[in-house]
């Protein structure tokens, strides 16, 4: 079955590394997951508002669940689903544990000044569920697939993981269509570069995407719950800043990134 895979016009497409691939990757996911946001528009006047549960699972568990399945079959079908889940073999220093530490610390934090009573158990199940396929869907394509594309094409780990974290920013630019404002919109693509850049130095020092679809996975639900159902406690307002110092971190990483990195090739070419 792989051998069918490898030799197919359009695996072969795909394992030659070329980097607009990636953003032909990236856009082709989101036609398709919007795509699936609409074929539930028709169940949209039978649930509740967007304080229920049911209204949740429909316009987010659903979607983002196909997009899961969508980049499944897409891993599938060029054969690069046993190695999307294997060691890496590119590791990265221990000053990019800083990026991991920061993003869960400020998730535990969103969790802890929660008010779960007031929010319910299905609304936190449910948007549990949620952060699970968005951190798998989005983490497999962007940590996966587009870092993939990029080390076969031959590109340094700078480029890669600033494309890591710009195909990232592109899957949320679509907000801006959908009533959110340009200054909203600018902010939170500055906020998901910066993020998808912690997500890849993740991926780097712990050498294994679980890691990014894990932290990723307790981002966004972290994020939904506590700013609709904050605890009255001076914690929550403090947790409310995390993605700031998400950016803050994710700016002085990129740097010390780029000093790192520059150096190690001075060594080699030294060396060499």
């Amino acid at each position: 079955m792989n051998e069918i895979v490898k030799g197919s016009a359009w695996a072969r497409f795909w394992n030659r590394g070329l980097w607009w691939k990636a953003l032909i990757l990236a856009v082709g996911y989101l036609v398709l997951y919007e795509a699936a946001g609409f074929l539930m528009a028709p169940f949209v006047p039978l649930i509740g508002g967007p304080e229920s549960t049911s209204y949740i699972v429909v316009l987010y568990v659903i979607p983002i669940l196909l997009g899961c399945v969508i980049l499944v079959v897409f891993g599938a079908t060029v054969g690069w689903l046993r190695d999307l889940f294997a060691r890496q073999s590119i590791r990265g220093g221990g000053w990019m544990w800083i990026a991991v530490v920061v993003v869960l610390a400020f998730n535990l934090l969103r969790f802890a000044t929660i008010d779960y009573g007031k929010a319910g158990l299905g609304i936190v199940a449910a948007w549990m569920l949620a952060g699970l396929f968005i951190g798998l869907a989005e983490e497999v394509l962007t940590r996966g697939y587009v870092v993939r594309i990029m080390r076969d094409a031959g590109h340094s780990e700078i480029a890669v993981g600033l494309m890591s974290g710009a195909t990232f920013a592109l899957l949320h630019s679509v907000n801006l269509f959908t009533g959110q404002t340009f200054v909203a919109t600018a902010l939170q693509l500055l906020y998901t570069f910066f993020f998808g850049l912690c997500m890849y130095l993740a991926l780097r020092v712990t050498g294994t995407i679980i890691a990014p679809i894990l932290l990723h996975a307790s981002t966004d639900p972290s994020i939904f719950l506590q700013s609709a159902y904050p605890a009255d406690t001076p914690l929550a307002a403090f947790g409310s800043l995390g993605n700031i110092v998400v950016v803050f971190v994710g700016v002085v990483l990129l740097i010390v990134f780029i000093i790192t990195h520059r150096r190690a090739n001075r060594r080699v070419a030294v060396i060499g």
